[in-house]
């Protein structure tokens, strides 16, 4: 579904190169829970960026569904992610002063869907995530359990192939980060949406069925 083929990104200021990721061959297949591990600055986030048409590499192939993502025009790609992938970051990157069921609504602005259709899959995800009941709450009356499960209905409202999660669990404790680490097992598990996890927790990426390693940018399991 989604393959990285001899992948670089290097990041060029006026006087220093960093190299963010180098020779990264890897393959996402449908239906598949993977997690990416690796210490601070190993080029998880870069990864995932990369995968989800966020950032280009500098070098090497992205392909979604077999297709180059160099053949897209601009348009093109922004519809193929929009339409593709939904993403969950560590920080929420709720709007305040929207409400919780027009905050899951945004990413469908882009598909030109009526907005009876909008309101009725924003409404289904955040039932999916038990929070219906929040849907005229404002993010800063919930807790950040509450505003990570809403970021993840925002992520899913459109029914997305892929789900690319950054840290989902990162900001919170135990208990909330099982809850929103169950849910995104749940929805690879029931409906099979392809999950991809960046985490540093050795016990967050034992729940996914392979777990793919990073090391100074470089692939190393």
């Amino acid at each position: 579904m989604i393959q990285l083929s001899d992948v670089e990104k290097v990041y060029r200021g006026e006087h220093v190169e960093t190299v963010a990721l180098s020779r990264i061959n890897l393959s996402i297949e449908a239906g598949e829970l993977v997690s990416i591990m690796g210490p601070s600055g190993s080029g998880k986030s870069t990864l995932l960026s990369l995968m989800g048409l966020l950032d280009e590499p500098s070098a090497g192939t992205v392909r979604v569904n077999g297709a180059p993502v160099r053949s897209y025009a601009d348009g093109e790609v922004s519809a193929l992610r929009n339409r593709t992938f939904g993403f969950v970051f560590q920080s929420y990157h709720l709007i305040p002063d929207l409400r919780v069921v027009d905050n899951v609504e945004l990413p469908l602005l882009y598909r030109r869907l009526r907005y009876r259709e909008r309101r009725r899959l924003a409404l289904a995800a955040l039932e999916r995530v038990d929070l219906a009941s929040r849907a005229l709450h404002f993010p800063s009356q919930l807790s950040g359990g509450q505003q990570q499960r809403v970021a993840l209905a925002r992520a899913i409202a459109g029914c997305p192939h892929v789900l690319l999660a950054d840290e989902p669990a990162g900001n919170l404790d135990t208990e909330m980060g099982n809850e929103v680490l169950s849910l995104i097992e749940s929805l690879n598990r029931d409906e099979k949406t392809t999950v991809v996890m960046v985490t540093h927790d050795a016990r967050h990426a034992a729940r996914s069925a392979r777990i793919v390693r990073l090391l100074d940018g470089r692939q190393v399991a």
